[in-house]
């Protein structure tokens, strides 16, 4: 098979190599599409809490099919930027119709993340208001239509007018651009909003709690910008702020059951109709150093599939 191979810290190339054979509970997947994800190049880089051994193949999404024919979903970890992988039996998740494999190989970190980030940690309440940072990145995206789905107003706060162009198309009430994100923000939800969803970090930490109206709660997904921020601890005694921490996959990891209810409420979201995942960007895998240094500098807008 052909596989993307991390054998020294910083660089991947793609080259043929055996094929896996799936284990004790283990079924064989023909990859049509992985998902390409932030933290897949930070594995690459070496700069992830985890530091898997050399060589490895990164990747931790796929779809694609069984040798039944069924067409599947499934989190594997590491080796999903080939075109097979070996997962266990229960990680293969049956994909709608409406789904088509990039979109299915795009879906389960960003919107598992996001539901369970604002229903299970902010626990977020119709008609309040969401301020959703690095919207026009995959994780942002999928939080603008979680947000919508659970009936909550969206300013989604982007970079740049491409990104801030696609918040919207993905249902975002309104965007504003990250040059002043607290006066915009304030003045926007008519002096504060309920919740922001921060994936990114970095200097736009400080003025987006600020941002937050009585009792808000400051959602920490992730540190898309690579600078983890410093907060004043005196801006969340203000007005009852909280911050709350999203670890969803240590989470999911833990709690397998309600994980896969999780994901199975979600894609029934999606057969019938209630949420629409934006479909990716798609490469060749031969591209897959070209797409991991454009996530590491954020130049890609919504996510990236690669196709094997």
């Amino acid at each position: 098979m052909r596989a993307a191979i991390c054998e020294k810290l910083g660089s991947v190339a793609v080259t043929e190599t055996a094929s896996p054979v799936p284990g004790p509970g283990q079924v064989l997947v023909t990859v049509e599409a992985a998902g390409v994800n932030y933290v897949d190049a930070l594995f690459v880089q070496g700069r992830y809490q985890i530091k898997p051994p050399l060589p490895f193949v990164p990747g931790s999404e796929v779809a694609g099919t069984l040798p039944s024919g069924e067409r599947v979903l499934a989190m594997c970890g590491l080796g999903g930027f080939a075109t097979e992988v070996a997962v266990p039996a229960a990680s293969a998740v049956p994909i709608p119709d409406e789904l088509d494999f990039p979109r299915a190989a795009t879906f389960t970190q960003s919107y598992c993340t996001a539901l369970f980030a604002l229903r299970d940690r902010a626990a977020l309440r119709p008609g309040e208001s969401v301020l959703v940072l690095g919207a026009g990145g995959g994780v942002g995206l999928a939080a603008v239509q979680i947000a919508k789905a659970m009936g909550a107003r969206v300013l989604a706060a982007a970079s740049t007018d491409g990104k801030q162009q696609a918040a919207r198309d993905a249902g975002a009430d309104d965007a504003i651009g990250t040059a002043d994100v607290k006066t915009a923000a304030r003045a926007w939800s008519d002096g504060g909003v309920d919740v922001v969803y921060d994936p990114v970090g970095g200097a736009l930490a400080d003025p987006a709690l600020r941002s937050l109206r009585e009792r808000g709660r400051y959602v920490v997904i992730g540190f898309a910008s690579g600078d983890i921020p410093s907060l004043p601890l005196n801006q969340v005694l203000l007005r009852n702020r909280a911050i709350v921490g999203v670890d969803w996959g240590a989470w999911a990891m833990a709690n397998p059951e309600a994980q896969r209810a999780l994901l199975d409420e979600l894609l029934a979201m999606v057969a019938k109709g209630d949420l629409t995942p934006v479909p990716p960007r798609t490469a060749p895998l031969a591209s897959v150093a070209e797409v991991l240094d454009d996530l590491l500098n954020r130049r890609v807008v919504g996510k990236v599939a690669l196709l094997p």
